[in-house]
């Protein structure tokens, strides 16, 4: 899936609301159906990028987390 993602965002180090904030930057300058990983270190992107998605009808299509980084896929709404 990450290899389709046509950007890269990395929060990793920054803190709410940062990693959101730099998420709807990042997603007004795609396409709709385009896609953009995000990684962060911040435990609160686990509520706060699925509820931004819910809000603003993103598709969060992935969402993990190892060794402290969490990353999330997004597909922007058509």
């Amino acid at each position: 899936m990450t290899d389709q993602a046509r950007k890269q965002l990395d929060t990793t180090g920054l803190t709410c609301p940062e990693p959101v904030m730099m998420l709807h930057n990042a997603v007004r300058d795609l396409s709709p159906g385009e896609l953009v990983e995000v990684r962060a270190t911040d435990p609160s992107t686990q509520r706060d990028i699925p509820r931004f998605c819910s809000f603003l009808g993103h598709e969060l299509i992935e969402q993990d987390e190892a060794g402290g980084v969490y990353r999330y896929i997004i597909r922007k709404a058509g």
